[in-house]
């Protein structure tokens, strides 16, 4: 008998520890997050909402990457969240490559004196979305370069105002090769053929990559912060080598624990040894279920277990492993690096958040 691929959803028969995990177990910050368009349905609901829901289940501090680039999304958010509850929420601004068509030479300094504009509005933030270095053109039409030194006045401007700067460039490795039976998100590209980035058309994986870490290096003033594990999940020695080269950049493993469970070995050498430069987040919105599931990768020594609730992985047909992380790394990474970064207080001597794990084997 022969099946579909996508009716091919096997059961494993292994037996194996299996543990039940509500939530984080100690407060946490999310550091990369959303509340727009990705972010689910809280914007139609009352503000208050989102904050008993944070609290509820340990999210101490919530990071809205959804800002945008104008007044009204911006305004929109400072005067519903951070208005009401100013010590839990924080909102990052964005640059509006569409402009730089009608700007011209001058749209650097522009975007630069709009991010000034953003910053003395209320946003404490930078976000980069992953255009950059795809498809954003200047006004002669030419593709720019993520490295492009015609953009220093906005890096520059970051530094200057302390406005944390957090990068997705490019993708999985994956989406950017042949679509054939050697493409391990076969399936996920299947069902998203815009997600695939071909080159040509596009700038292949490697260009993106080495414009990015350029980027890094030349602005040792601004603190970046490398989104999905600096866009590189796949080669951690790579993101390692950066990390030790550059002390301004930061990362988080937001929408990656599905890279990083697959090599529980690498991954938990890692974050031990990076684990004072690693950032929680999630990118799934403020979604309890993905808070526990990050949880159960970080905390736990679970073997083989979906990083999905979908019955089909995905990102891929592979199952991950949990990395059972030291106390110290897990205060580090759930809270402590990204207090320090924003400037919050330092989480209290109880760590233990009253959803406590318990074990089900």
């Amino acid at each position: 008998m022969s099946i579909a691929l996508d009716q091919f959803q096997p059961i494993p028969s292994l037996e194996r520890s299996q543990t039940h995990v509500t939530g984080p177990s100690m407060p946490f910050i999310d550091a990369h997050n959303h509340l727009g368009q990705f972010g689910g349905d809280w914007d139609q609901r009352p503000a208050q909402d989102l904050f008993d829901h944070l609290r509820a289940h340990g999210c101490v501090h919530y990071v809205d990457l959804d800002g945008g680039w104008g007044e009204d999304i911006l305004d929109d958010r400072l005067r519903r969240y951070k208005e009401l509850e100013p010590d839990s929420y924080r909102v990052f601004g964005g640059v509006n490559w569409a402009l730089w068509a009608d700007e011209g030479n001058a749209f650097p300094e522009k975007a630069a004196a709009r991010l000034r504009a953003q910053a003395a509005r209320g946003a404490e933030g930078l976000k980069i979305w992953k255009p950059f270095g795809l498809t954003v053109r200047d006004q002669h039409g030419a593709l720019v370069a993520v490295d492009d030194e015609r953009l220093d006045p906005i890096w520059a401007t970051a530094g200057e105002l302390g406005l944390p700067t957090l990068v997705h460039v490019a993708d999985p490795v994956a989406f950017f090769l042949p679509i054939d039976g050697t493409n391990e998100r076969y399936e996920e590209l299947q069902a998203h053929p815009d997600w695939a980035f071909p080159a040509p058309p596009f700038p292949t994986f490697t260009s993106i990559l080495e414009g990015f870490s350029n980027l890094v290096r030349r602005h040792r003033g601004t603190t970046f912060i490398g989104a999905h594990v600096a866009c590189y999940a796949e080669n951690l020695p790579w993101v390692s080598a950066l990390l030790d080269e550059c002390p301004n950049l930061l990362i988080d493993f937001s929408a990656r624990i599905a890279e990083l469970g697959r090599v529980p070995y690498s991954a938990r050498e890692f974050l031990l040894r990076h684990h004072q430069r690693v950032l929680f987040g999630t990118d799934a919105g403020p979604d309890a279920a993905a808070w526990a599931l990050y949880a159960r990768f970080l905390e736990t020594r679970d073997e083989y277990f979906n990083y999905s609730s979908e019955p089909v992985p995905p990102q891929g047909r592979w199952m991950i492993y949990g990395l059972h992380l030291p106390q110290d790394v897990l205060e580090a990474i759930y809270h402590d690096n990204a207090a320090r970064l924003f400037g919050l207080e330092a989480a209290g001597t109880d760590r233990r958040h009253p959803q406590t794990n318990s074990n089900n084997k």
